[in-house]
């Protein structure tokens, strides 16, 4: 089941030392992951207005923007105003297929030899960064290795695509940011798709 790690709003950190230039710098992890408890667990009672929801919560920016990256990673959806919390099964079906750029464009076109480093890379990193156990990364990977036709392109040194993402699992465990990765992987995919 994927995991939720109540990660900084501003910066992902899970922990109380932020980056640099985050601006909820100062404020400890407890009060990062107090401000979700807060919106979760009335989501987690019924569906609410987002009105009604500010309302109910001694309302903060670390609250807005926790309620932001919520509905970003799409655990929380919304509807004619009404926020509902995903179930973890439509959380999964949900992520599975990533539909923000620059991952759309390398999952639905695939990598090309010049940018296969940064394409798997950016796809572990994104798998992580949603949440999927590291068993679940490995299989939505290399799953997208072999239906995107990535692997069928050739060059790569890994005998089988679960050896490549294997080898790969540092970039898991370290919990790297995707973006950069992935937009230098979907100027090479645009070049190559002319």
């Amino acid at each position: 089941m994927p995991r939720f790690s109540y990660p900084c709003p501003g910066c992902r950190s899970t922990n109380s030392l932020h980056g640099t230039d985050c601006r909820f710098e100062g404020r400890s992890w407890a009060e990062v992951e107090r401000a979700y408890i807060d919106v979760l667990s009335r989501l987690s009672a019924s569906p609410v207005r987002e009105d009604d929801l500010r309302a109910a919560i001694d309302w903060s920016a670390l609250h807005e923007a926790g309620l932001r990256q919520l509905k970003h990673e799409e655990r929380v959806t919304q509807r004619n105003g009404v926020l509902r919390l995903r179930t973890a099964t439509e959380y999964r079906e949900e992520v599975s297929e990533p539909t923000v750029e620059p991952l759309r464009t390398i999952y639905q076109y695939g990598s090309v030899p010049g940018c296969h480093d940064n394409a798997v890379f950016a796809m572990i990193a994104w798998y992580e960064m949603v949440g999927l156990s590291w068993p679940e990364t490995k299989e939505s990977v290399v799953t997208w290795l072999r239906e995107s036709g990535t692997w069928d392109r050739g060059g790569f040194e890994e005998a089988s695509p679960a050896a490549l993402v294997e080898e790969k699992r540092h970039v898991y465990e370290a919990g790297y940011g995707w973006k950069e990765k992935a937009q230098s992987a979907k100027r090479v995919i645009d070049r190559h798709r002319g």
